[in-house]
């Protein structure tokens, strides 16, 4: 959200900096994200100059080129070649010089035209970007100083914008009032000169004769709507002080009656929406719930199904605009509109939140709505909004103001006890201060009392209700650092259970980033089109959300893999091709009943996930290597090695075909619960995403994997004092024994002596019988009481041998 420090300062004078507004700002709870410096015109016009135009005569190959002799005050004439009518020589001019970018990203560049060397460009009112003529270069008066930048000669200015944020509750400040009004009673309070005023709208008066009526059908919807009408207006161009305002917070203009709605908006937070008076068919606008099913094409080109519990502005014959979310296409103001009907309106905040989501709709108006606008304020706005209507488009109000508001929106009463806030408070900052404070945030005096008061609450504050909302309000305006810490503060001590689970989380953290790996954070919320298509993660398991903020976020995650996949997608498309990455977070679902023929309750639980893809940048001590599945699997085996577990003691299964083309789930000893599953994600899958290079998963259940680590015992034991011996086998076996059955049986077999089994080599060709591979394995052997002899090893290797010929039909190569 933007905030224009020149347009701020219409309603609050203070003598404060830019930098010191924001100060101020963040100081009363409204979160700052930057102050910036912004031109008038982008860039400034840096590089344009005041020239003098010495010399000009026709161009001898062009009927309408002139080549002139131009000064810049560089102390160089330089040649220009123009096609302006007007252009002659004693002409004083703005100047662009090569380099220079104009607005429209128009850099000048040195350029041959019809044969001769052009050295800039004079320039025309629109190529400078302040104005719109084009029918001939600016001509400057004759004592504009040759040299001046154009930015001096034109007084361009440069406005102070203040991006900031709101929570949900604070939408009071979504305005540029409603900062100032903040910011008037955190001055006051402080002793700092300033002074708050809002636009006059005294000289607003009802028209003669009969304008279009209003009938409000459903008030819960509506609970106050008014509007006016407005005929003879001219729709043109704003004029130009409004098109500043607007653009300046980053707004385009696009004629003065949308402009006034927009900048009443901006200004004051309330909504407003302009009609095409002579589209409203039957004289009346009508407020009321759709009908189910009925259609509309809004303001975007898209036709609209409505539900019956979205309210619609329509006329006799159906609707004009989806009610305090959308405008429609066919009743909104054109070039060609002469009347209109401007309507300042409060609906009902749950109602329009609703019918926002249902149409992933997310606007100005319905981001202010469906927090709570001020009821109060909405005469004024209208009157507001009629003025300037009036001052900047021509017209004349046509009869009164049109209202309907059957049940008055009252102020919430709220009864103070000056003591106990200051208890809540945490300290004794005086009753007096209390009560200037509510004072300058616009708090209503009911009733006074020497120990505390009865309030009634601004109509803006929709989010206080209570004594303790009253409380956080003053601690704003007062400040939460000028509340003094205590001497003694007193806490609770809870034991911890081991091993911890945050220090092992945040051991296995640290582990993946000394490895390389960059830990990501992903929303919980994605996408339920991801699931469409996958058997593992089926979307009727996902965990859906009532009312989503968009359809890309209207379920909870199921996998931490597909939020992977956007990352690296995300890095792809930004020329990162090699990543590492890892994540821990909540993954969700919906829980089978024991049969499983229904979906009962949910189930939250954590994951760790490893995605590797990509070639890492080669280096001078070795080739570039493309990350690959052993690579990954490796981390996965070292990880477990961590905290003592191996891998090779796990159940396997293969991995699920719509995730992993190819792949492995690991169990714990005895396959009741999955630790991990690892593998390559199935390019199909990966190509959903726009990822066309291989990517490489591991998921790792953290229920699984904390089990695990909580079974370890870490044992203090010496170096061993005897040398390792170590001997090679090169084995013949069938395609279907495994490394890990190799290793299980050898440590069955040798388990006194046997330290470490490794697979250094696979081979499968020439010389090698269908159906065969030969696996090539090291031994290391160790007694930790004396030194092995060759005869002991010997018999070691035979016995090692025999194991494998008996229980694998192995032939030694």
């Amino acid at each position: 959200m933007k905030l224009s420090y020149n347009w701020l300062k219409d309603y609050l004078e203070s003598g404060l900096t830019p930098v010191q507004v924001a100060d101020a700002m963040t100081s009363i709870g409204i979160e700052v994200d930057s102050v910036e410096e912004q031109e008038e015109i982008p860039g400034g016009l840096a590089g344009v100059v005041v020239a003098h135009v010495l010399e000009c005569e026709p161009h001898p190959d062009s009927d309408h080129l002139h080549i002139t002799k131009v000064d810049d005050g560089s102390g160089e004439v330089l040649t220009v070649v123009c096609g302006a009518p007007n252009v002659a020589a004693g002409q004083k001019v703005l100047f662009a010089r090569i380099g220079t970018v104009l607005p429209g990203d128009f850099k000048i560049k040195k350029s041959k035209i019809r044969g001769v060397e052009s050295m800039g460009m004079i320039c025309a009112e629109d190529e400078l970007g302040i104005g719109t003529s084009h029918d001939g270069i600016m001509v400057l008066p004759d004592d504009a100083p040759v040299g001046t930048p154009a930015k001096d000669w034109l007084h361009l200015k440069t406005e102070a914008v203040i991006e900031y944020e709101i929570t949900a509750n604070r939408v009071d400040a979504a305005s540029h009032v409603g900062v100032a009004r903040d910011l008037y009673a955190y001055l006051k309070l402080n002793e700092i000169p300033c002074t708050y005023s809002l636009p006059d709208v005294s000289a607003f008066k009802e028209g003669n004769g009969d304008g279009l009526k209003v009938r409000v059908e459903d008030h819960s919807g509506a609970p106050r709507y008014s509007g006016i009408t407005i005929k003879g207006v001219k729709v043109a161009p704003s004029p130009q002080w409004l098109q500043k305002k607007l653009m300046s917070i980053g707004l385009h203009p696009i004629n003065n009656i949308v402009d006034i709605s927009n900048f009443v908006l901006f200004e004051l937070g309330q909504p407003l929406h302009t009609f095409d008076a002579d589209k409203v068919s039957g004289g009346t606008v009508i407020v009321r719930r759709a009908a189910e099913g009925e259609a509309i094409r809004t303001l975007d080109g898209v036709e609209r199904k409505l539900s019956a519990e979205d309210m619609v502005i329509a006329n006799a014959d159906g609707p004009m605009c989806i009610a305090g979310v959308f405008g429609g296409e066919d009743s909104g103001v054109s070039d060609n509109t002469v009347n209109v009907f401007v309507e300042s309106a409060y609906f009902d905040p749950a109602s329009v939140r609703k019918t926002s989501r249902r149409h992933g709709l997310q606007t100005d108006a319905s981001f202010r709505f469906e927090r709570g606008a001020d009821p109060q304020v909405i005469p004024y706005a209208l009157k507001r909004a009629a003025l300037l209507i009036l001052e900047c488009a021509g017209g004349q109000i046509v009869g009164g103001v049109q209202e309907s508001y059957p049940q008055v929106i009252g102020r919430k009463h709220i009864d103070l006890d000056y003591a106990r806030m200051e208890r809540f408070i945490g300290g004794q900052i005086g009753y007096g201060k209390i009560a200037s404070i509510l004072e300058y945030l616009g708090y209503e005096f009911l009733e006074k009392r020497p120990e505390g008061a009865l309030v009634a609450a601004p109509s803006y504050m929709v989010d206080v209700e209570r004594e303790c909302d009253v409380v956080e309000e003053i601690l704003r305006i007062y400040g939460y650092n000028n509340i003094a810490l205590p001497d003694h503060m007193k806490m609770s001590v809870c034991a911890t259970p081991t091993p911890e689970p945050e220090a092992v989380r945040n051991s296995i953290s640290d582990f993946l980033a000394a490895n390389g790996f960059v830990e990501t954070m992903n929303n919980s919320l994605t996408k339920s089109a991801y699931y469409d298509n996958l058997k593992t993660f089926p979307v009727e398991c996902c965990v859906h959300i009532v009312n989503p903020l968009s359809s890309d976020l209207n379920v909870m995650r199921q996998t931490l893999i597909l939020s992977g996949l956007e990352v690296i997608a995300y890095n792809l498309n930004r020329q990162v091709g090699a990543m590492k990455t890892f994540e821990y977070g909540s993954v969700y679902s919906r829980r089978p009943d024991t049969d499983g023929t229904k979906l009962e309750g949910y189930e939250e639980h954590q994951c760790f996930t490893l995605m590797l893809t990509g070639t890492p940048d080669k280096s001078w001590r070795r080739p570039a290597q493309k990350g690959d599945y052993f690579e990954l699997k490796g981390y996965f085996e070292l990880l477990l090695k961590r905290f003592g577990a191996d891998i090779y003691q796990m159940w396997t299964a293969p991995a699920p075909a719509d995730i992993f083309s190819e792949g492995v789930i690991y169990s714990l000893p005895g396959g009741k619960r999955v630790l991990a599953t690892l593998g390559t994600v199935n390019p199909a899958l990966a190509r959903t995403f726009g990822i066309k290079q291989a990517v490489y998963a591991v998921e790792i259940d953290w229920r699984a994997l904390f089990e695990l680590v909580k079974r370890v015992k870490v044992h203090f034991r010496e170096m061993p004092r005897f040398p390792e011996v170590r001997r090679d086998l090169a084995l013949l076996l069938d395609e279907s024994v495994s490394y890990a059955d190799l290793q299980a049986a050898a440590f069955k077999s040798a388990k006194k002596i046997l330290r470490h089994v490794s697979l250094f080599d696979v081979y499968r060709g020439d010389k090698i019988p269908a159906g065969k591979k030969q696996y090539a394995l090291s031994f290391v052997f160790q007694d930790l009481e004396k030194t092995l002899t060759d005869q002991d090893v010997e018999n070691t290797m035979n016995r090692l041998m025999d194991t494998f010929s008996r229980e694998f039909s192995a032939v030694l190569r």
